[in-house]
């Protein structure tokens, strides 16, 4: 496994099935089975081992993805925090661009808003106001998500040890400095014209700068802090849509800007 070395054995085999899902593109059981479904440690162990390979096989980390910011998406799963998850290199995909359909096997699109932080961030508690501080600008985003867990049966455990179910993200060309907390800001989403979601900024845990604060405190804690440059992903702030081959979604949001992405045919 790359000299991938893991803990324990169920994070090994954890990690060793969800390898294989994402060889095969054939989604796999959960993972619960393995781990516990308390096992939250055990399942950031899986999904840092993953992206040590992929850093390993010289694709960068850039960010970082906020997932489970909505209190109804929480209560489906049972808990009660979001969750977290690395973006890489190469899944971004240009405003406008065609995303590569090949590696997914069960694909959702969410509307976000992206922060790229223009200072470090490794205060262990940090504030709302230390957040915008630290913030560069914010852009309209699409996140491509995608669980390598068959027909998306997750609990906590699995999307984390899956690497928060992250596949891809799309960033507008907009900057836009923060004013206020972003909590009224207003997101519609379409597919070919067509509405398929909405939402505001209130709808990510109340505020997204408050997401990313949150972020910030864990990845502090865990000695692993954000740094200048970081593009995080600050979560959905509408119902995420399930994408099929052919599909082009677009969003806007307001005072931001907007973004936009398209999917090839399967393969």
């Amino acid at each position: 496994m790359s000299g991938v070395t893991t803990t324990t054995a169920p994070v090994q085999q954890a990690f060793e099935r969800l390898l294989e899902a994402r060889r095969t593109r054939v989604p796999c059981a959960p993972v619960r089975d393995l781990l516990g479904l308390e096992a939250f440690a055990d399942a950031y162990a899986v999904q840092t081992a993953w992206v040590r390979t992929r850093v390993d096989a010289g694709v960068p980390v850039v960010g970082r993805k906020i997932g489970l910011t909505n209190p109804a998406v929480q209560a489906q799963l049972g808990v009660d925090s979001p969750d977290y998850g690395f973006l890489l290199a190469d899944m971004r995909v240009p405003d406008g661009g065609e995303a590569d359909s090949g590696p997914l096997l069960q694909p959702r699109i969410e509307a976000e808003i992206a922060f790229v932080l223009g200072a470090d961030l490794d205060m262990t508690d940090p504030s709302v106001d230390d957040m915008r501080a630290a913030t560069d600008h914010v852009r309209a985003a699409l996140e491509i998500v995608d669980s390598r867990i068959a027909g998306w049966n997750i609990r906590l455990v699995d999307t984390v040890a899956d690497n928060a179910s992250a596949a891809g993200f799309v960033l507008g060309e907009e900057r836009v400095a923060i004013t206020g907390d972003l909590g009224d800001v207003v997101m519609t989403m379409d597919r070919h014209g067509d509405r398929v979601s909405e939402g505001r900024g209130a709808d990510c845990l109340g505020s997204p700068l408050r997401a990313v604060a949150w972020l910030a405190k864990v990845s502090a804690e865990l000695g692993s802090p954000l740094r200048a440059g970081d593009i995080v992903l600050s979560g959905a702030l509408g119902k995420v849509v399930d994408v099929r081959a052919g599909d082009a979604f677009s969003a806007s949001f307001s005072g931001i800007g907007s973004v936009s992405v398209s999917f090839g045919a399967a393969r």
